[in-house]
């Protein structure tokens, strides 16, 4: 049992990806209002999801920067009609701190910022709410962070960063029990960068707090299997289940109910100690 806050999730939990975006790298457009939104929250939820992720601005590599407001008009309205019908908690991935705040107010109870809480402010409005707060590593911005990114040992420099925002955000006062991280697959990495990470999760489980992992579709599995972004679900249920078996207790995912079935037989594996 993972205890998040008030929240608690059998592990390891699903989390559904919900993009109200014209412009995300797999599924942008296809729920970008509300009725569309909430019909695929409402799936996700029957198919297994523990949390639903609500994003209103695109962050694959070469995005445009959304304006607040308009992240605020495309996410809120979904935020409370997810609320009214399901009862499940709801991520808010943002950088923003009003835009933490707002979702908040509307009924999120958890945020996934993948600044990991660097925007002037965000630190300050996530120990305002006090609810559960994703940290994750990217090097560089979206714009760019797929030009020449370099390491000279990803996983000590991924850990060392998310080692020390989590010491930053406990001394500025986030309760310890609200911190999960994430290592940042595709966020400034390249395929060799992220298959390095994927097979020394256990480094970044030592850091004491819970580990989400971000592999659905993303282009690494596509340079391995050869398949487009709509071919990728065998490809992102593996780089899942070798994450789980490593010590990951939040997987974010597009494909719901195949990620919930892979993850029950892992689990049932791990659960005999093997």
């Amino acid at each position: 049992m993972l205890q998040l806050g008030t929240m608690h999730f059998d592990c390891p939990a699903v989390m559904g990806i919900l993009n109200v975006t014209p412009d995300s790298f797999s599924d942008g457009g296809r729920f970008a209002s509300t009725g569309p939104a909430l019909q695929q929250a409402l799936r996700m939820a029957d198919e297994g999801a523990a949390i639903i992720d609500v994003g209103g601005e695109s962050t694959r590599p070469g995005a445009a920067d959304v304006g607040e407001q308009e992240e605020l008009d495309r996410i809120v309205p979904v935020i409370e009609a997810i609320r009214r019908e399901i009862d499940l908690p709801v991520s808010i991935d943002t950088s923003k701190p009003r835009v933490m705040r707002e979702a908040v107010a509307a009924g999120a109870s958890m945020i996934n910022d993948i600044r990991a809480l660097r925007e002037d402010g965000a630190l300050e409005a996530a120990v305002e709410l006090q609810c559960p707060v994703c940290l994750m590593h990217m090097q560089g911005q979206p714009r760019t962070m797929q030009v020449e990114p370099h390491y000279d040992d990803v996983v000590a420099e991924v850990a060392d960063f998310l080692r020390g925002r989590v010491a930053d955000c406990r001394e500025a006062g986030l309760a310890a029990d609200r911190i999960v991280i994430d290592p940042g697959f595709g966020f400034g990495k390249t395929p060799a960068h992220n298959f390095e990470l994927l097979g020394n999760l256990r480094q970044l489980r030592a850091i004491g707090v819970p580990l989400l992992i971000g592999v659905s579709r993303k282009t690494s599995l596509g340079v391995i299997t050869g398949r487009d972004v709509g071919s990728r679900l065998a490809a992102s249920i593996a780089a899942a289940v070798l994450a789980v078996y490593q010590g990951a207790q939040i997987v974010r995912a597009h494909d719901v109910a195949e990620t919930v079935d892979a993850l029950r037989v892992t689990r049932a594996v791990i659960d005999e100690g093997y």
